[in-house]
């Protein structure tokens, strides 16, 4: 198994995080989007980031990859056993790529009005969302699942986009503060990524 990742693309590192969470034995292959190699274009003519190869199969949409990871690797389950709970799941995933990924691309690649705009509505929308952090330890959870795996990429780097975590409340930064202690998480950094936070 190879993933072929960027080191600073906030869905490559989701991916890379899922890897370590469930102590997958693969190796992961750094590469810039922008000039993809030969290999990565051979089987992912898009050359995004991230694309997993594991013999005959190739997948190159992070939160698929993310899923399959999963699956194909059932200890530890970081998705409920129930149909309904697994919905729920995807659901809220979508939600946050929509609302919060979103937003974090328009910051990173948009000018700087633009980017100003945007950066100011993820904070008040992730201010706006303190409730969710309050009730349970993780993403509306008890247990450490695959939104968590979603969300600690995308706080990770607010810091290198001007965001303080500790002023967005403290229910926010104690739980941001439990995904990035996390064995996992620390091992799915990549060298410029352990640069992002000061």
């Amino acid at each position: 198994m190879i993933l072929f990742t960027s080191p600073t693309c906030a869905l490559s590192h989701c991916a890379r995080l899922v890897m370590h969470e469930k102590g997958i034995s693969a190796t992961v292959q750094y590469f810039d989007p922008k000039s993809p190699p030969e290999d990565v274009l051979e089987i992912n003519p898009t050359g995004v980031s991230p694309t997993l190869i594991e013999r005959d199969l190739v997948l190159y949409d992070a939160r698929i990859i993310m899923e399959y990871l999963d699956e194909r690797f059932p200890h530890p389950p970081l998705h409920q056993m129930d149909p309904i709970s697994r919905a729920n799941s995807r659901m809220i995933i979508k939600r946050i790529d929509q609302d919060w990924y979103h937003l974090l691309a328009e910051i990173q690649n948009s000018g700087e009005k633009k980017s100003a705009r945007a950066k100011k509505m993820l904070k008040e929308s992730l201010i706006a969302a303190n409730p969710v952090f309050q009730s349970q330890p993780y993403f509306m959870s008890d247990e450490y699942s695959l939104i968590d795996c979603a969300m600690a990429p995308l706080l990770w780097r607010l810091p290198s986009l001007g965001i303080d975590i500790n002023a967005l409340g403290s229910d926010i930064s104690s739980y941001a503060n439990r995904l990035f202690s996390r064995e996992a998480f620390i091992k799915s950094l990549s060298d410029a990524e352990k640069d992002m936070v000061p």
